[in-house]
């Protein structure tokens, strides 16, 4: 029998796995991507970000050994540091490559456009152009930076994410638009690394789609870290000066203030890629870019499937992944479906911040009747000796079944420790299921079980209070 021809349309962290999990069903699988295999997340996100900010979570811990009794001259090299990112970087993209090669997938560089239903156009860096057909097709082309329309915006100060991670020298002043992940953890790096970084964000709040509570733990200790936040602020003007951009700013009490800069960091959200593909040839439905799919992954043309970034839902690397795998199979015959209720939110910040689930707002939001455990990790061993304590377990517990509606964590390994709730809220795990399973100690991962316990009021290592109920 002739096998099923698949075409992937970007080889990020979605089209890879789309097409790995496509061959292995027995697909004939082509790759076209334009630029990098691994995508914006290998090449210019997740991971170069999270090796330069392990640089700085090293540097901080080295800077402040004496407390541990080991005392060191602590000097940085960052161009060392940059170089290590790079390293990384490659290996895990080779990595990509090999798998590919492995599942016999082709791959063919060069920007695909949609012909027809069933063929695409695929023009290579020398200008040839090749056409494909294919009975399946899966887009995952991810998506760009916004650069919101700011008088100024294209001043040679200004950088986007890319930009950031490829300073070679720590700037002395650094104004961030945008108080979302991504302007958050660029804050973490350079202000741990010496840098006085200003965010300013629009919202009531940074990181909004995070809980309110523990938000307020994680400014608190950016403050420590040579940060200041302005919420509920607007950027007017950025003027070049030469060597400095002077950055206007609306305040929230309707006051402008003007802040200095070396660089200024655009990070005020991504927006679909998708405008090369020419949606229309192939009658692919689309919101201003972004592709409408349904829990299959498949758009409104049979046989033609949209994952990540593209669809212009949760942005994440890893829900990329996971749609790549229901398109695939989907694809290939199958029957599979995109559930995103244990999909978590993380932030690389330290100490981290991790969710997953529903948060106190939602919560409230949507009248549902609730309790919550929390248990404060200055009374946790293992968070006490990794740091000082900072942070908190929170769980969001329905009042009628005791099952966990939502989770979030701000600590040591956060981003670690979320996969145990992520599970639970799949499972629909009560907390009486969450307080029957031993966890070791000492670890972080202990708090779980205390903040479930608190909810119960039943904790053991603080004191108990009333269950507060929605």
């Amino acid at each position: 029998m002739d096998k099923t021809k698949v075409v992937v349309i970007g080889g990020g962290p979605g089209g890879y796995v789309a097409a790995i999990r496509a061959a292995q069903l027995g697909g004939e699988v082509v790759l076209v991507e334009k630029e990098h295999i691994g995508g914006t997340c290998l090449n210019i996100g997740c991971i170069p970000t999270k090796a330069l900010l392990h640089t700085a979570e090293v540097y901080e811990e080295a800077k402040n050994g004496s407390e541990c009794g080991v005392v060191t001259n602590v000097k940085l090299d960052f161009s060392k540091a940059q170089s290590r990112k790079n390293v990384i970087t490659k290996q895990l993209v080779d990595g990509v490559k090999s798998l590919l090669a492995a599942n016999k997938v082709k791959v063919i560089s060069g920007l695909a456009s949609f012909s027809g239903k069933d063929t695409i156009h695929v023009k290579t860096k020398d200008g040839k152009v090749e056409e494909l057909r294919a009975d399946r097709f899966i887009i995952a082309t991810g998506s760009v930076p916004v650069m919101p329309q700011v008088p100024g915006i294209d001043a040679k100060q200004c950088i986007d994410s890319t930009g950031a991670l490829e300073l070679q020298e720590i700037p002395k002043r650094m104004v961030i638009i945008g108080g979302g992940v991504i302007g958050v953890e660029f804050a973490t790096l350079y202000g741990t690394l010496g840098c006085q970084v200003t965010i300013i964000e629009m919202q009531k709040e940074i990181l909004p789609m995070m809980d309110g509570e523990l938000t307020k733990i994680l400014r608190s200790k950016l403050a420590q870290k040579n940060v200041n936040v302005y919420t509920e602020s607007k950027v007017t003007s950025i003027k070049d000066e030469g060597t400095e951009a002077k950055v206007t700013v609306e305040l929230s009490d309707g006051t402008k203030k003007v802040f200095s800069c070396e660089k200024a960091l655009i990070s005020v959200g991504r927006k679909t890629n998708t405008e090369a593909l020419v949606l229309e040839k192939a009658g692919v439905l689309n919101d201003r870019g972004r592709i409408t799919v349904n829990e299959q992954m498949e758009t409104n043309v049979k046989g033609i499937y949209a994952i990540g970034d593209c669809t212009g839902k949760s942005m994440l690397a890893h829900v990329a992944s996971a749609h790549g795998e229901v398109a695939a199979e989907n694809a290939l015959g199958h029957k599979s479906s995109f559930d995103i209720k244990t999909n978590p939110s993380c932030v690389y910040t330290n100490p981290e911040f991790a969710s997953v689930g529903l948060t106190e707002e939602m919560a409230k939001e949507q009248n549902i009747d609730y309790f919550v455990g929390k248990f404060p990790l200055f009374a946790n061993g293992k968070s006490l000796i990794m740091d000082d304590g900072t942070g908190m377990i929170k769980l969001i517990v329905g009042k009628e079944f005791k099952e966990i509606l939502g989770a979030h964590i701000i600590g040591p390994r956060a981003t670690d420790l979320i996969a145990e709730c992520a599970l639970a809220i799949g499972l629909e795990a009560t907390v009486d299921e969450v307080i029957a399973t031993i966890h070791a100690h000492p670890t972080v991962g202990e708090a779980i079980r205390e903040a479930a316990l608190a909810e119960e009021q039943r904790a053991i290592h603080i004191p108990n209070k009333k269950a507060v109920l929605s």
